[in-house]
């Protein structure tokens, strides 16, 4: 993968991955930061626990030139399914440091750790 700075991708590493996920969305047009590893977890009701899911890899987060104007992309590194979710007022966030949880418009909720 490509260099990471303090601000995110530099130089040929930020043009490749941008390019990666135009292939995925074309509307995509900036990145405005990266996290190079994260796993995506889960809530399971049932078991009242997180479940860690098969999502892991680098965090992307974008802006778009069409609507929703931003949203955000975790490349997959466990498959070739990646997680991709649009950043509209249906997704609320909470930061509980190192985890970023978030539910989406299905009321799911997600956690995302940051590996460092």
């Amino acid at each position: 993968m490509a260099a990471v700075a303090a601000g995110g991708l530099v130089g040929k590493g930020r043009d490749i991955s941008l390019a990666a996920l135009q292939r995925h969305d074309p509307y995509i047009n900036r990145i405005v930061d990266v996290a190079s590893q994260v796993a995506l977890y889960t809530f399971g009701h049932r078991a009242n626990e997180w479940e860690k899911t098969d999502v892991e890899g680098t965090l992307f987060v974008y802006t778009r030139s069409a609507s929703p104007e931003h949203g955000f992309t975790i490349m997959n590194r466990l498959s070739m399914e990646n997680r991709t979710e649009p950043i509209t007022k249906d997704l609320d966030f909470q930061l509980q440091d190192p985890f970023l949880l978030y539910r989406n418009a299905r009321y799911l909720v997600r956690r995302l750790k940051r590996d460092m």
